[in-house]
């Protein structure tokens, strides 16, 4: 890249050392406990099973990659895609049977219907973060190679350097906070979606939120009166 090229480039998109693994290890491990913990008329059949299969999965690219994140770790990679696909998949089962059961009037225990409806629903927070998170500007990998200088999403710190640290990157954390406001707010609020598959994206997780937390509330005061 010539001298010019790179004084045209945005001060945010610069070479850093990748992400550590172990935080975002930690969140899906949380995920996985909590889809273990689901009753069985609100998860997907074979649900052990499923839970075992992200479990090893989550071993496998710790071991292969068990320090900071990069984009020549080719299978690292693939098998978190694998395991994300696995994990979106199951939740959406979940939120289907919910909606069933909800619809259906089965549900009568208030308790029990807030914490299976905030399980589902937080799963769901974490499973879209991942997806921004493996996503955005080539995943993770490759934001900190800078491989791409067009975001997917944009942060406050890339619009203004005065409100970024010095050596500021988006992590893991950045886009889980996108992903709760998205799913609480059902809109963007201080993080902006530029390309179609971001919008596509953050739509339907504020539609499958909408629905989750609207159906459990009626229900739980339903219930409650």
């Amino acid at each position: 890249m010539s001298e010019a090229s790179q004084r045209e480039m945005p001060f945010w998109h610069r070479v850093y050392q990748g992400e550590p693994r172990w935080p975002v290890s930690l969140v899906v491990l949380t995920v996985i406990g909590l889809q273990w913990t689901l009753p069985s008329e609100l998860n997907v059949a074979n649900a052990r099973l499923i839970c075992g299969v992200e479990a090893l999965l989550l071993i496998v690219v710790n071991v292969l990659n068990p320090s900071h994140i990069s984009s020549r770790e080719v299978w690292p990679r693939r098998l978190n895609l694998l395991q994300l696909v696995i994990m979106t998949a199951a939740n959406f089962v979940s939120i289907v049977h919910l909606i069933n059961e909800l619809v259906n009037r089965h549900v009568n225990d208030a308790r029990e219907l807030l914490i299976t409806g905030g399980s589902i629903w937080l799963t769901n927070v974490v499973v879209y973060a991942l997806w921004y998170w493996e996503f955005d500007r080539g995943g993770p990998g490759a934001r900190a190679e800078a491989r791409y200088h067009v975001p997917d999403f944009m942060f406050p710190q890339m619009s203004d350097p005065d409100l970024a640290a010095p050596h500021w990157a988006a992590s893991f954390f950045d886009y889980l906070y996108l992903s709760f406001t998205n799913s609480s707010a059902f809109s963007p609020t201080d993080v902006m979606p530029l390309t179609l598959w971001a919008k596509g994206l953050m739509l339907i997780q504020s539609l499958t939120s909408l629905l989750v937390v609207a159906l459990v509330i009626a229900r739980a005061v339903n219930i409650l009166h």
